[in-house]
């Protein structure tokens, strides 16, 4: 880096004191942005009602805060919302030309209600209401020329001659504060003027409050005056300049009497009344602005609405914190009180206080890792050595890179051991109180956490490999022995804390909690912090402990890890600690330091606990509860559920006016449950039907819960548990019977119908087979018949043509040849004879039906004696006995079957007499 850069950077840090802020300890803020609550940057007025829920006139409409979530609330014409103010259930607000209240409906949301209707015989004159002042029979609703009282569901007009800037309820009167022209009482209807004896020609009234002094009217330029009688007179105090230049615009008395005063150009005063002493909290100190709208205290809460956003804070919080905005002073990793003085060191070097004014240690700039005194004096672990500490020097002593932590070794008075970014360094008073310092020889790894086993055993962290057991020499300069720790006893090496506890060896693992058994010699879980695994350990005293949160809730826990357990669950807090290295110091028996990444916290312990004997934890409010269907009513505490429905339930509860709150739910009935929120949001699923009683209680500090909230509900059986369901069940079961009898009486009846068809069939299978025995029997009788008859057709042809050879052998014997012929033609007509032939046929038809039309339809050539040839041939006769019937000789039947063989195209193969009596 080129010289003259370096010498600017020191110029510009050694400057720091300068442009540093006073030590200002304010208490807790909480800022909730225009995102956060989803409306518009400005927020004119605040009020709430008498369960803490928070009412705010916003740019966009109205914005609620039930404790847990922001709803923003429109007026049907979307117009902007000046004022607001509650009176019992109602919720009243201001706009343009409008004035109205709110009611919750039965779904728990707000539901507005139109005011202007009722006005008679008035014509806005573009009116704006500015401000609503709740009375005792009547709500008087303020714009800069008209007051106009609601009563009995009826609006009286009255209009006032001059410009209005505020009304109060005083003594029993309403006084009315006019810029330029002071102070009016309103009597029967009429602004009379009060004669205060002040000139108020360039003077800006802009609020008026009720103090334990009387009446005071804050004014924009001119500071504030008291009322005493009937006189003004200004009121001097310590603050009254700060209001005259930053312009004030709010006031409010608190319930202690004490004073809050908003500005519009340097955020809020708190005033405390008796010491005459005042608290500035500004955008510097954490406010999101610095210009403030409205205010409003409820309880130790003072609500701010601002032009860009809305805060909280917290009055009476045993909390305080000092914040450098500038970002100079950077995270601070230790602090130390040391003769009075206040030294914080940080990561741009060593800061003191002196006369509230924060101021820098030149040639301090660097990291401190640690500030102690140690004897007499006052030590600073520095990543450039360790240094000796005073408000005018910072000397070093110890040249060794990055003191993080420095312990007395047991036993000995003036010897002390530092972990440091190479290792261990010894240090030890000499005679002449100066330091004599060595680094020890044998370990040459950073060193972060180290404690003492006894007075030449330690044990050390190492950032990235776990611990060690280190043995050192009895001369405190070289290590004997370096013994790591298995991974069996500690599974997570990486970034292990050590801690000496009640002279026990602690380590921390990965949010475990875990200790050395010296007997035993191995680690084991230490079962007294197993309640607090996931917290680290940010101070122990005796048997106190605290321990801090960040992942699963940013709280503080204080415990004796017995009957106290107290938590400070304000999240801006533990968000602030600076990770893995927070860090509490003790101040004095009841006040204890926080380190912060922008400052340090102050805890007022004793506040803290006689806070929480007085806190009463509020019952939790429902404020929404909700099924598949829609919303349900919240002013019942019972519901019927469909069961369709209740797949999922949704309840938001809320305790309002309480700072941060955590709920407890027990759920009896069929699907019992139990559970912890803290965002209000209970959600139910998949319950199984019956009735249910819902229990939720509200937790607070030190484990306080309050009273339960009971809910119950019933939800229905499923349609099909449902009567109509077994009605349905049971005419289904009619159904099954009855088509359980209809299909058994359907298949006894088919049986009993294929039982008959088989019988039929039997019984016609046996008539068919009696019919075919006998169609067989007849065509039996008939194959005999047509045997027999051509057998005696046979045998008569044979005998005539053995008589016809006779004759031809006696041919010679006859006389008469003539008679011969006569004779051997008598007997060729025998053999012939047409009666014989159509008798054979007749019965051979009757056997063998179409047969000749079946050979002539194929073999249309065939002669009628072809067609005898076969029929002979199908009843299968020999040659010898088809000739007699033919007339012819055997060699003839011979001849006649081989053309009739070419006939039929029949190969010499197959035989002639299968073939026919085959064919079909």
């Amino acid at each position: 880096m080129h010289l003259r850069t370096r010498l600017a950077i020191q110029v510009l840090l050694f400057a720091l004191p300068l442009i540093l802020c006073a030590q200002r300890l304010v208490p807790p803020i909480e800022n909730f942005r225009p995102f956060q609550y989803g409306a518009a940057s400005k927020n004119w007025d605040i009020s709430s009602n008498s369960e803490g829920e928070i009412f705010i006139a916003n740019n966009s409409g109205l914005l609620h805060y039930d404790g847990e979530s922001w709803n923003l609330n429109k007026l049907p014409n979307s117009t902007i919302i000046r004022s607001v103010a509650t009176q019992g259930d109602k919720i009243f607000t201001g706009s343009y030309e409008e004035f109205g209240f709110w009611e919750k409906g039965l779904t728990g949301e707000l539901e507005y209600t139109s005011l202007t209707h009722l006005i008679q015989n008035h014509t806005f004159t573009s009116e704006e209401f500015w401000e609503i002042l709740p009375m005792e029979d009547r709500i008087a609703f303020r714009s800069f020329s008209t007051v106009y009282y609601y009563k009995d569901e009826k609006i009286t007009v009255i209009e006032l001659p001059f410009f209005v800037s505020d009304i109060i309820e005083y003594e029993g009167r309403l006084l009315i504060a006019s810029s330029y022209s002071g102070l009016y009482e309103l009597a029967e209807d009429k602004a009379v003027a009060i004669d205060t004896g002040s000139a108020w020609e360039n003077t800006t009234i802009t609020d008026m409050a009720v103090t334990p002094s009387g009446l005071m009217l804050g004014t924009k330029l001119r500071g504030c005056f008291l009322l005493q009688g009937e006189k003004l007179v200004p009121w001097n105090s310590s603050i009254s300049s700060s209001l005259k230049t930053h312009q004030l615009n709010k006031m409010i008395t608190l319930e202690n009497g004490n004073m809050i005063f908003g500005t519009i150009k340097n955020g809020v005063y708190l005033y405390d009344w008796q010491k005459d002493r005042y608290t500035e909290i500004n955008k510097e100190a954490g406010l999101q602005n610095n210009t403030i709208l409205g205010l409003l205290q409820f309880q130790d809460q003072l609500w701010v609405g601002e032009d860009i956003g809305v805060d909280r804070i917290h009055l009476d919080s045993p909390l305080l914190f000092y914040t450098d905005t500038s970002g100079a002073l950077g995270s601070v990793y230790d602090v130390a009180q040391y003769d009075s003085t206040l030294y914080l060191g940080s990561n741009t070097g060593v800061f003191y206080f002196e006369q509230d004014k924060l101021k820098f240690i030149e040639g301090s700039q660097g990291h401190v890792w640690d500030l102690q005194q140690v004897e007499d004096e006052l030590l600073s672990g520095h990543n450039m050595g360790t240094f000796l500490v005073a408000p005018a020097s910072f000397i070093n002593i110890s040249k060794i890179t990055g003191g993080y932590k420095m312990i007395r070794i047991p036993e000995r008075v003036e010897s002390f051991l530092q972990g440091t970014y190479t290792g261990l360094a010894y240090f030890e008073k000499n005679e002449n109180d100066g330091w004599q310092v060595k680094q020890i020889q044998g370990i040459d790894f950073p060193v972060r956490y180290l404690c003492f086993e006894d007075e030449f055993t330690l044990w050390v962290a190492h950032a990235y490999k776990g611990i060690y057991r280190v043995k050192l020499d009895k001369t405190f300069s070289k290590v004997l022995s370096l013994q790591g720790i298995d991974k069996e006893e500690l599974p997570h090496q990486y970034n292990v804390k050590l801690y000496n506890i009640k002279n026990q060896i602690v380590l921390q693992s990965k949010g475990n909690w875990y200790k050395y058994e010296p007997i035993a010699g191995k680690i084991t879980e230490f079962e007294q912090f197993k309640p607090y695994n996931g917290h680290n350990l940010l101070y122990q005293e005796g048997d106190a402990y605290w321990f801090s949160q960040h992942e699963t809730g940013a709280r503080v826990t204080y415990t004796n890890l017995d009957t106290i357990a107290m938590l400070l669950d304000y999240g801006p807090l533990v968000r602030r600690l600076v990770p893995d290295a927070e860090k509490m110091v003790r101040k004095n028996d009841s006040v204890y330091l926080l380190t912060l990444t922008d400052g340090f916290a102050e805890l007022n312990l004793e506040k803290m606990i006689s806070g929480i004997g007085a806190y009463s934890v509020p019952v939790p409010a429902l404020s929404a509860i909700r099924d598949r269907n829609g919303s349900l009513s919240v002013r019942e505490t019972s519901w019927n559920l469909s069961y369709k429905s209740s797949r999922e339930i949704r309840l938001h509860v809320a305790a309002p006016g309480t700072l941060k709150a955590d709920y407890t739910y027990d759920l009896q009935g069929p699907s019992a449950q139990e559970g912890k929120v803290s965002d209000g949001q209970i959600t139910l699923q998949n319950l199984a039907h019956g009735d249910y009683r819902l229990s939720v209680r509200t937790l607070g500090l030190a484990n306080q819960v309050s009273e339960p909230l009971w809910l119950s509900f019933s939800i229905s059986p499923p349609w099909y548990l449902s009567w109509w369901g077994y009605l349905l069940y049971f005419m289904v079961l009619l159904l099954i019977i009855f088509t359980v009898r209809r299909y058994n009486r359907f298949k006894l009846d088919k049986k009993h119908r294929l039982l008959k068809d088989r019988m039929q069939r039997e019984q016609e299978k046996i008539r068919a087979l009696e019919e075919k025995d006998k169609l067989a029997e007849e065509v039996k009788i008939k194959q005999k018949e047509l045997a027999r008859t051509t057998m005696n057709v046979a045998k008569k042809n044979k005998l005539i043509l053995e008589l016809k050879n006779l004759l031809y052998m006696n041919k010679g014997k006859f006389d008469n040849q003539q008679r011969y012929r006569s004779y051997m033609k008598k007997l060729d007509s025998a053999i012939n004879d047409d009666e014989d032939w159509q008798r054979f046929e007749v019965n051979f038809k009757e056997l063998h039906n179409d047969f000749f039309e079946m050979l002539l339809s194929r073999y249309p050539n065939l002669t009628p004696k072809d067609l005898k040839l076969c029929a002979y041939l199908k009843m299968n006769l020999s040659t010898k006995e088809i000739a007699p019937l033919m007339g012819i000789t055997i060699r003839g039947v011979e001849i006649h079957r081989y053309r009739l063989r070419k006939k039929l195209n029949l190969d010499s193969q197959v035989n002639i007499s299968n073939f026919l009596i085959t064919l079909k």
